[in-house]
């Protein structure tokens, strides 16, 4: 689920109940105002509440953000809802922020670090990078520190 979109907080409430396993990111690609909320921080404000929901759900939720700020949001709100580590997990891109993962994990979190693969690999890496301009750095420094 993007929480970008104007939609995604009531999908979040139809979807959140027993069995589901829903991953919640910003979103990255370009729609109309009408659609998706345009401003950096309506979209953060968004995932936060998405991210409520789900976590008070009975799902599973996904926390899919580079963003040091939402990760701490989703520990606290995690731990208000009673969720112990493995009944949510966090979702990254491999090279971006692999302190942060590490850490994460050392700590007892679920932590999944995915690859983007693919004829189409490289228009979304860009994409990853472009949402958030720091992640150009965590990228590189994690490129240039492998041997």
């Amino acid at each position: 689920m993007q929480a970008y979109l104007r939609r995604t907080e009531a999908d979040c409430r139809d979807l959140s109940g027993e069995g589901s396993r829903i991953r919640l990111c910003k979103g990255a690609y370009r729609e109309p105002a009408s659609v998706a909320f345009q401003d950096q921080a309506d979209v953060d404000l968004s995932y936060v509440r998405c991210l409520r929901i789900l976590m008070r759900g009975t799902g599973y939720p996904m926390v899919a953000t580079h963003d040091p700020r939402l990760v701490a949001i989703a520990a606290a709100m995690a731990l208000q809802a009673g969720r112990e580590s493995g009944d949510y997990e966090y979702q990254m891109l491999y090279g971006v922020r692999p302190d942060e993962q590490r850490r994460l994990a050392a700590k007892g979190e679920k932590v999944r670090v995915y690859l983007p693969y693919g004829s189409e690999w490289y228009p979304y890496l860009m994409r990853r990078l472009a949402e958030r301009p720091a992640n150009v750095v965590f990228f590189l420094r994690a490129v240039a520190s492998k041997g």
